[in-house]
């Protein structure tokens, strides 16, 4: 039998579970496998028919998708009717070539059997190959799409948007991360079935741009399994010339180092609204230039020094000193790779991606179900809030929603709300912070920061569950401590990326907890578990042990005990986490936000335990003499970013000369050489290269403090 529907031969369930939703996706497999098969029939058109019991019939015919099926019951949009007809012809279509096998035996001696299409192929398995929709040319995307939507994309691919791509491979579908939306297609054979996650869901403009980066990927003979392209303009005529320096982009940029100087000198210990207006001059100049991607890091940077005065919880030395860094980095990585591209070499990235050129605004998303990863609680003298990490299961990304609260004043008499028992969307802050939200009025920024509409109707909270990670995959996902190490190795400086509300989020699988207890002096649990490696093995290898530190919060109190409760086994043992990642003297560690155990799934902040007595343990996590010597570094130049390095005395001088000539008695004579031109900034010769001395200098301590090892 030769069947006319190949693509919906080529829909897998977890296809046809991110084209509908998982509840007719489970119900149609339940009927279909207690026997209630309706009964197929194909047309010469190549339309699909399926007659049910309950006399009602669908209908899908060529050239359509799953969602323009028609059906003869009353729902208006997508029912199990819709989606049992496609399993349905499947079956049908198997259970045909099947019965034409028994009758006319091949005589092939490795014995091929049928596949659903109709093609005999080798009973022994191949290895999967990869794969990419490059082979739907102008004529397919002109057939499927109307010209209205060819047209739009051509208008949005003049702006050279910057695209990752990612090869299907196996089950994985081949994926492309627009900037707004992400695109995932199902189908060798028909576009009709790639799925966006923008409100209109297939059909869209946004497939027509993957289309176009894939094949843009092909023609530049990448055979890799990924790859990050910036999109050409379809226009004939029109070429993509390298992002340049103009005198509008250099009087930013000296701007923003007058800025960064002004920070470096004076701290930023001085009143925020000192630096409000050179803020806002910064941003209406990225505005115009449409910075988007500097524009952020400039906002996480005043956010920062906001928390600082407000004595917030979410205030970090340590990231303010990587945010000021970034500022400076990120222009000059950008200039970098425009003079690379202009003398025809080749750089990492585009300049437009660096700079975040032609990301705009936000996406309205369709039926997004996400699967919480934790809740970080922050609170400040006037303030509290929440942002809760979910995970998409469908594109494996990362997003994030933010919300604050005002603190209600004692002195008003008023009984405070607690943070847990706040509101979103109908369900309290806990529901929802532990919980899988599925709906339909989010919307979604292009840093990975979602709103969810406040009405209640389109959206449902589950409880999380031990399965509910069971869907995330790699990057996500890894599957032990020393692949997560090895990826965040090969990952691209966070100056250069596109920044995310929510850096390096990863769920690891837990094998054993080895050794955990509470570091009474600086006030954090710590604990070494194993994630990877061998069951059976004698001796643990390092580069499978995973170092998880969760310090106190007055935001969250209850959030170590949470884990202390769960690392000792109280809901049985440990089997997922999820947290934030870094390397640190050539070491794995996570900031753990979310445990999955067998009996049970735990957001971390979002539970409330008992105040217990916890066992104290030292653990030796300061790593090599080198790693120490520059963390020390680090603290050091955080709190001279903090006061000022025109108010440093005389003794705090002679400290960071000696941490200097330690440095430079380790072989870091460049590292050293830039600490000392701190050390003497007052008195520098040309001041106005101090912003990119110091910010290659924090970059430079960061890398030896993330790579530093023991000497074997």
């Amino acid at each position: 039998m030769s069947p006319r529907r190949p693509d919906l031969l080529e829909l897998s369930v977890d296809a046809l579970i991110a084209l509908a939703n998982a509840g007719f996706v489970k119900r149609a497999l339940k009927e279909l496998d207690e026997g209630r098969m309706p009964r197929i029939e194909e047309l010469d058109d190549g339309a699909v028919r399926a007659h049910y019991d309950d006399g009602q019939h669908a209908t899908l015919a060529a050239g359509r998708s799953l969602r323009e099926a028609v059906c003869s019951c009353p729902a208006s949009g997508l029912c199990r009717h819709r989606v049992t007809l496609v399993l349905a012809y499947q079956r049908w279509v198997r259970d045909a070539a099947g019965e034409g096998a028994d009758e006319a035996p091949s005589s092939d001696p490795n014995n091929a059997v049928a596949d659903p299409s109709g093609d005999s192929a080798p009973a022994a398995e191949t290895a999967p190959q990869r794969w990419t929709p490059t082979e739907f040319d102008d004529a397919a995307i002109a057939a499927a799409f109307p010209a209205a939507t060819v047209d739009l994309a051509t208008r949005l691919a003049a702006a050279r948007p910057v695209i990752a791509l990612q090869a299907g491979l196996g089950d994985n579908a081949p994926n492309a991360r627009l900037p707004m939306c992400s695109v995932r297609f199902f189908s060798r054979s028909s576009l009709l079935h790639a799925r966006c996650d923008c409100r209109q869901g297939s059909g869209c403009e946004h497939v027509v741009l993957a289309v176009w980066a894939f094949r843009q990927w092909r023609a530049s003979h990448d055979e890799g399994a990924e790859a990050t392209i910036e999109l050409q303009p379809r226009q004939h005529g029109e070429r993509s010339d390298a992002v340049g320096f103009d005198a509008q982009a250099q009087a930013l940029r000296d701007e923003l180092g007058r800025l960064c100087l002004r920070l470096w000198m004076d701290g930023s210990s001085q009143s925020p609204l000192l630096l409000e207006a050179p803020f806002e001059s910064l941003r209406q100049r990225c505005a115009q230039l449409g910075w988007n991607w500097v524009l952020a890091s400039l906002q996480r940077l005043q956010d920062l020094l906001i928390a600082q005065h407000a004595r917030s919880t979410r205030f970090d030395p340590l990231q303010l000193l990587d945010a000021v860094a970034e500022c400076t980095a990120r222009v000059d990585a950008a200039r970098q790779a425009g003079r690379a591209r202009a003398d025809g070499g080749i750089a990492p990235l585009p300049a437009s991606q660096i700079l975040g050129i032609g990301v705009k605004g936000e996406v309205a998303l369709d039926h997004l179900r996400l699967v919480s990863l934790g809740a970080q609680c922050w609170q400040d003298q006037d303030a509290e809030g929440v942002r809760v990490l979910f995970a998409d299961p469908d594109t494996q990304s990362v997003t994030v929603l933010e919300r604050q609260w005002s603190r209600t004043d004692a002195a008003s008499g008023a009984t405070p709300t607690a943070l847990m028992a706040r509101r979103i969307a109908g369900q309290t802050l806990r529901q929802f912070a532990s919980g899988q939200v599925v709906t339909r009025g989010a919307k979604r920024r292009a840093n990975g920061v979602i709103d969810i509409a406040a009405g209640a109707r389109q959206t449902n909270v589950l409880p999380l569950a031990p399965q509910s990670w069971d869907q995330l995959r790699a990057p996500l996902r890894q599957p032990g401590a020393r692949a997560l190490s090895a990826h965040l190795r090969r990952a691209l400086p966070d100056f250069v990326r596109p920044p995310q509300a929510i850096e390096h989020l990863h769920v690891l699988p837990v094998h054993a907890v080895l050794d955990w207890g509470w570091d009474a002096a600086e006030q954090i649990l710590r604990a070494r578990l194993r994630s990877g490696g061998e069951e059976d093995a004698s001796e643990i290898d390092p580069g499978d042990c995973l170092r998880l530190a969760l310090p106190h919060s007055a935001a969250a109190v209850g959030a170590v005990d949470v884990l202390a409760r769960a690392l000792s086994g109280e809901w049985g043992a440990p089997r997922a986490v999820a947290g934030l990642a870094r390397l640190h003297a050539g070491h794995l560690q996570l900031l753990p936000l979310a445990l999955v155990t067998e009996q049970r799934a735990l957001v971390l902040q979002a539970e409330s335990a008992p105040a217990q007595a916890l066992p104290m343990q030292a653990f030796d996590y300061a790593g090599s003499a080198l790693a120490h010597q520059v963390e020390q570094t680090r603290q050091q130049l955080a709190a001279w970013l903090r006061q000022g390095l025109r108010h440093q005395n005389a003794a705090a001088r002679e400290r960071m000369r000696a941490l200097a000539t330690g440095l430079e008695q380790a072989g870091l004579r460049r590292i050293a050489g830039l600490l000392g031109d701190a050390v003497d900034a007052v008195g520098a010769v040309d001041p106005a290269r101090l912003p990119e001395r110091m910010a290659l200098l924090v970059l430079a301590l960061d890398g030896v403090c993330r790579d530093a090892v023991e000497p074997a």
